[in-house]
């Protein structure tokens, strides 16, 4: 894998996909155990990603191999962000089941190690992600967030999602609740 350094020396995050992850066979066994390791470590700091307790390591590879196996069928896109060999970030999109929702597809998880933030990681994850929509015909890339993310509100406004609608106090964390904000980015108007 190629890694770009700066003039200061310090590495340059390399964003890759499902079939550059999995070409390395170093990168691909051990992508499932640090993708666990992100996903679990943000949930376990409060982050907004789907589960309340961290998720198991044969919960995060059997998701990571129904999107890879997606992603190779054309129906998900899977980007995974790298500083050296590292794992720092990963995210993807999966499309729509129903024949009538062929052409959308639904921005499932972006997640990007704590220790990584303000990197710009998650808005280059986001826009290879968006990239890859436009390229496999996507007409309407949708996604929902926690309406406390202020942080992924502003970064998905920033690349042209636009909210579309809101769920107030939909999501039970404990005994909190917070808004769920759903918000759409329309790929037709870009083509």
């Amino acid at each position: 894998m190629n890694t770009a350094t700066t003039s200061g020396g310090t590495l340059e995050p390399v964003i890759l996909d499902a079939t550059g992850v999995m070409s390395d066979p170093d990168l691909g066994a051990r992508f499932a155990e640090s993708a666990h390791r992100i996903l679990a470590d943000l949930v376990r700091g409060g982050a907004a990603l789907g589960w309340v307790e961290p998720p198991a390591p044969g919960e995060v590879a059997e998701l990571l191999a129904h999107v890879t196996a997606a992603a190779h069928a054309g129906d998900a896109a899977l980007r995974a962000a790298y500083v050296g060999r590292r794992l720092v970030g990963l995210g993807y999109w999966l499309r729509y089941a129903r024949a009538t929702h062929r052409p959308h597809a639904d921005l499932e998880k972006l997640a990007v190690d704590a220790g990584a933030h303000g990197l710009g990681i998650g808005r280059a994850l986001t826009a290879a992600l968006i990239a890859d929509a436009g390229r496999a015909g996507i007409e309407v890339l949708t996604l929902d967030a926690r309406g406390d993310n202020a942080n992924a509100l502003h970064l998905y406004e920033s690349l042209g999602f636009r909210e579309y609608g809101r769920l107030p106090d939909f999501v039970a964390v404990g005994a909190q609740r917070f808004d769920k904000v759903f918000s759409m980015l329309d790929l037709r108007q870009e083509r």
